[in-house]
């Protein structure tokens, strides 16, 4: 294999911000944030929206968004009359 061609493979905190769930795994990702983690360590922070603490499949939980009011339109255009 060729030197300094791949990236840095380091420990990362990943931060599901809609569930407040932490991880502490081993990634390529950059940050400029950072966060101290249980071991009093300094990590990259990456944050994500969706996780298995917070995905339907894994939590067994659906949520439904309605952005835009889609819901509404729906039901209005295909309401029994």
């Amino acid at each position: 294999m060729k030197a300094d061609i791949h990236p840095e493979y380091r420990e990362v905190v990943f931060h599901d911000v809609t569930s407040d769930f932490k991880i502490l795994t081993r990634s390529t990702l950059a940050s400029k944030e950072t966060t101290t983690w249980e071991d009093g360590n300094e990590y990259p922070l990456v944050k994500v929206e969706i996780s298995s603490a917070s995905h339907p499949f894994y939590t067994g939980k659906h949520k439904v968004v309605d952005t835009g009011g889609r819901i509404d339109k729906f039901q209005r255009r295909y309401q029994q009359k």
